[in-house]
């Protein structure tokens, strides 16, 4: 029988519980956004950082729209309405993102084909690829934990200064990285409290951990791939197969 965690059979909240488990994995994720964001050759890494982020991002919503039409067919399920709800207002939210960042790459002196035209990169589909198994094979809940680590994750409010100062970029092209550093955070806010607010089985819970722990991992890789233009940091914690990664 399943068994819901409570606040007398749990102490921490699920939100916590999540926060606790990424800790793990945050030291190589920051070596390698702090590698792929150094001075040396920044803009060509900008470039390709733009047309890989548009092959994540413009998956994000087709698989909230695949979550919420299999939240539809779960009839009885509590998780349901409340994920359906929170799901249906997030898809409008992220509706353009990924038309904001073919317009950074034209303003970025580079084309829209760039990003549109090339096979999107192994690594982005080892990001993207999962969520699409968990949510048809086991439990639309589990995309809850990838968007936890693209929103907690996202770029730092200082990142487009830098970012600009060191390319001499205009403003134009850092529109993705400026929103994102401004938003991000209140979206990451919405969706722990649903966490919390969610009647979770201790196997859902665990498939939200489970999918963000993957996908951090999946998302150190992509920027250690993006960061490749001189030596890459070691991962001593992502896993045992070679780095191939990127992200924010």
């Amino acid at each position: 029988m399943s068994i819901t965690w409570t606040s007398a059979a749990a102490p921490r909240r699920a939100s916590t519980r999540l926060r606790t488990k990424l800790l793990l994995l945050e030291p190589e994720f920051r070596d390698s956004t702090t590698h792929m964001w150094r001075p040396e050759g920044l803009l060509p890494r900008y470039r390709s950082y733009l047309c890989t982020m548009h092959a994540v991002i413009r998956a994000s919503v087709p698989l909230m729209e695949l979550a919420l039409r299999r939240t539809a067919v779960r009839p009885g399920d509590p998780l349901s309405e409340p994920l359906a709800a929170y799901l249906a207002e997030h898809i409008q939210e992220e509706a353009g993102h990924d038309t904001w960042l073919l317009e950074d790459l034209l303003a970025a002196g580079a084309a829209p084909e760039d990003a549109l035209g090339p096979v999107p990169p192994p690594d982005v589909a080892t990001l993207v690829g999962p969520p699409y198994y968990w949510i048809e094979h086991h439990h639309p809940v589990a995309l809850l934990g990838y968007i936890a680590v693209l929103e907690g994750y996202a770029p730092a409010p200082g990142l487009t200064d830098r970012v600009g100062r060191l390319t001499g970029l205009p403003a134009a092209a850092l529109r993705t990285v400026r929103e994102h550093a401004a938003l991000d955070t209140h979206h990451l806010d919405e969706l722990y409290a649903l966490l919390d607010r969610l009647p979770l089985t201790r196997d859902q819970e665990a498939a939200v951990a489970v999918s963000a722990l993957h996908s951090l991992d999946a998302l150190t890789r992509l920027f250690v791939r993006l960061g490749r233009s001189a030596p890459a940091p070691s991962l001593r914690g992502a896993g045992p197969t070679p780095p191939t990664g990127v992200t924010r």
